[in-house]
């Protein structure tokens, strides 16, 4: 994947930015074919963004979720100035429509939100997540619509085994251009994966 996005930037055929935009919309609709009650009825979402273009994605989720109607809570993990510029570009603009809030705050949130989007690591994680994250994680609500952006963080994207003590708890999974042999994993286990085409 980084190969083929770093092709396809490289060769002038499309800006990191649009891939993000792509990505961000794509999550959209895969939320809204799943759960297709939620296009009529929005409620409360929280995004939880991390440090790198996951991040990014999330950032535009939550800007196209505002423009619909929704009340997000976003939260984010690290220090958005060491962001990567596509990522920091969509931090920027979402901070035109809303606060970013520490991730470690998030938990307080999290048991009235009726969807949850996990943005907060990709496909590069190989490390188990830190017990503050995991703590954010065990707060998610079962009730809620528990969507991953990519992989659900902490697990494996080669294998899917969890990296640690925990990994995000996804019903759906939204990848983008092809699986990884994570998603196969993950649907075995009855999560929904669904692959957005971004244009590479």
């Amino acid at each position: 994947m980084r190969s083929l996005e770093a092709d396809a930037i490289g060769s002038g055929r499309v800006t990191g930015r649009t891939l993000m935009e792509r990505a961000g919309q794509g999550v959209l609709t895969a939320i809204l074919e799943t759960w297709p009650d939620l296009a009529d009825t929005p409620g409360r979402a929280v995004v939880l963004c991390g440090p790198g273009n996951n991040g990014g994605d999330g950032y535009v989720v939550a800007r196209l979720l505002s423009a619909r109607g929704w009340s997000v809570g976003l939260h984010s993990l690290g220090d958005p100035a060491r962001l990567p510029p596509d990522a920091r570009a969509n931090h920027d603009l979402w901070t035109s429509v809303g606060p970013v809030a520490p991730l470690a705050d998030a938990a307080g949130g999290l048991p009235d939100a009726e969807l949850v989007v996990d943005a907060l690591f990709g496909i590069g994680l190989a490390r188990g997540l830190a017990p503050e994250i995991c703590a954010v994680l065990a707060a998610v609500p079962q009730t809620a619509c528990r969507v991953a952006i990519d992989v659900p963080s902490g697990r494996d994207t080669d294998t899917g085994e969890v990296l640690g003590d925990c990994a995000f708890a996804a019903d759906l999974v939204v990848t983008f251009h092809a699986r990884k042999p994570v998603h196969s994993v993950l649907a075995a286990e009855g999560v929904a994966v669904i692959v957005a085409d971004i244009g590479l």
